[in-house]
């Protein structure tokens, strides 16, 4: 579909990229010649991910960085030091946390878990690497007629109709989706363009096992989808690609593109049907998700 070479000459900054659609989407960036950068909370589920990486493509530059990128000074750092090391073409917004719950129940704390990770700490890396690139520009290191430099990142597809059960994430997908449109429009002089991209389900351990608990991964999309399945992982580095490679379609900024085979169309694309759950059933799905949590901290 693309050529050997499509992204040589570029190095990518994907954060979240050690596990699931992350490290799909950099994988994907690599066997097309572009250098990568990951970044995640846990260090070493990123440095075992590029170890793989370098056996497979020994010729590429693989960074790992052990960020939390809720902390604006731990991003400003890690930023700094790509820039130290020649800079970056483009980011990829992939980091995020999420999990289900009737609002009601949600606390102070629980609800900051979320946003501050998915809307601050986007911001935060969305603004350290931007601010990088407009100065370029005004010191004319980037000029009109170049390869424009790109920031895709991933929302979610009910950003339009509202996300039952999942506010803190919804909310925050939302203000990704405002932050996506607004920068489009004052970076696009300095050579930066940004898209958002909503996938819909495309089963991984950490996902399915937060917003499905309980349930067999790709169960619902199979019954509910107009496509009768969920997406492959191969749609969205596909897509990923399209839009991070240089030169190919600079005109395409400000969008957001749901890629979910039609599901938010028919259903909404969110979990309304969560409303017939009794209080077991939330129990029951409180305590998978703990699970997944408790495993998740025990590899940091």
């Amino acid at each position: 579909m693309f050529t050997q070479d499509l992204l040589k000459n570029q190095r990518i900054l994907v954060t979240g990229g050690g596990t699931g659609l992350g490290r799909a989407m950099a994988e994907r960036f690599l066997s097309l010649g572009a250098d990568v950068a990951i970044c995640g909370r846990r260090k070493a589920v990123c440095d075992e991910t590029a170890q793989q990486w370098r056996e497979q493509f020994p010729e590429r530059r693989i960074d790992t960085f052990g960020v939390d990128i809720r902390v604006a000074q731990a991003v400003e750092e890690m930023v700094e030091a790509l820039w130290e090391q020649g800079g970056l073409t483009g980011l990829v917004n992939n980091a995020a946390g999420n999990f289900i719950a009737p609002t009601e129940s949600l606390s102070p704390r629980g609800f900051d878990a979320i946003a501050n990770i998915v809307f601050h700490g986007t911001f935060y890396v969305t603004q350290a690497v931007g601010k990088r690139w407009v100065a370029q520009a005004k010191d004319g290191a980037w000029k009109p007629g170049q390869p424009y430099r790109s920031v895709m990142s991933i929302i979610v597809t009910w950003v339009d109709t509202g996300g039952p059960y999942v506010v803190p994430s919804a909310m925050s997908k939302a203000g990704i989706e405002a932050m996506t449109k607004s920068l489009a429009i004052e970076w696009a002089k300095y050579g930066v363009r940004l898209n958002a991209v909503g996938p819909g389900e495309i089963p991984t351990e950490g996902m399915s096992k937060r917003l499905n608990p309980g349930e067999e991964p790709g169960a619902r999309s199979r019954e509910k989808n107009p496509m009768g399945r969920p997406g492959d992982m191969s749609e969205l580095q596909n897509l990923a690609t399209f839009l991070m490679a240089s030169g190919q379609c600079d005109w395409l900024t400000g969008q957001s593109i749901m890629m979910d085979g039609g599901n938010a169309l028919a259903t909404g694309g969110n979990f309304y049907e969560l409303r017939s759950w009794t209080d077991t059933d939330w129990r029951q799905a409180r305590e998978r998700i703990e699970a997944q949590n408790a495993k998740d901290r025990a590899q940091r």
